[in-house]
């Protein structure tokens, strides 16, 4: 059974860092795979891509065993997860958990009965289609679950989430957060990044790695120094469109 390298990373307390992908195409994951991040998180939430599509991706980060996938299902809900870790997902990043009772939900959805409710078949990709001897009683071992807090409710229940067994890590997902924090689309105001940085340092306390998606260099710096485990510091759709709309306005300038 392929060992989950992200997991192990974050056991050892090494940061990683990462790049988020949600073009949803197998030939855009293969283009950045070997860019050198640490994982590549593969967005089912805010981008097209659905079971199908990251079973592409999954097949083509195969070929590059150094960077980690981790996939977003699209809710906290329990026959997305089965069906990501059936096509051989091994970190799974579940959004919006808010309470102790939906990161109990998520963790029973990873796990196999009597002590989750994962659905059971012999032939999937992640079983090698029957070949993987001992998957059912080893999968827990390699499977990721991280959860994201990214609303004043689940900032009033982080502790709360972060002891239930089975929750490898904390995210912290900025733009919903700053939204629900009132300050709209505003993730670097002042307040705002000192309220992220005192979440990292709660996850922390609790024993949990952390985790953080931002574009704001001067977070990214706040959030290592605050001891972030696993950082993703771009999307590749936002990098393509700002990138050709710089390319295309340089030449404009230079025109004139």
């Amino acid at each position: 059974m392929p060992k989950n390298a992200f997991k192990m990373a974050l056991r050892e307390s090494r940061t990683q860092f990462g790049l988020w992908s949600t073009l949803s195409s197998p030939f855009v994951t293969e283009v950045v795979a070997g860019s050198g991040y640490d994982w590549l998180l593969l967005d089912t939430e805010h981008s097209p891509g659905d079971p199908l599509t990251v079973l592409s991706q999954l097949q083509v980060l195969a070929g590059y065993p150094s960077v980690s996938p981790v996939v977003r299902p699209a809710a906290n809900d329990t026959v997305l997860i089965k069906r990501f870790l059936d096509a051989g997902a091994q970190t799974l990043l579940i959004p919006y958990v808010q309470n102790r009772a939906e990161a109990e939900a998520a963790v029973q959805a990873m796990r196999y009965p009597p002590e989750g409710v994962r659905g059971v078949s012999a032939l999937t990709r992640a079983t090698r289609f029957g070949r993987e001897e001992g998957y059912f009683a080893n999968a827990e071992e390699n499977i990721c679950m991280i959860l994201q807090i990214e609303t004043q409710t689940a900032l009033d229940n982080l502790e709360a989430i972060a002891s239930v067994a089975g929750v490898d890590a904390l995210f912290v997902g900025p733009a919903d957060l700053a939204a629900s924090l009132g300050y709209g689309s505003d993730q670097s105001n002042p307040s705002m990044r000192a309220t992220v940085i005192e979440t990292i340092s709660r996850i922390k306390a609790t024993g949990k790695p952390a985790g953080l998606l931002t574009a704001d260099t001067v977070l990214q710096q706040d959030a290592l120094h605050a001891g972030i485990d696993f950082l993703a510091i771009g999307v590749d759709a936002g990098m393509l469109a700002r990138s050709t709309e710089a390319l295309l306005m340089n030449i404009k300038m230079k025109s004139w």
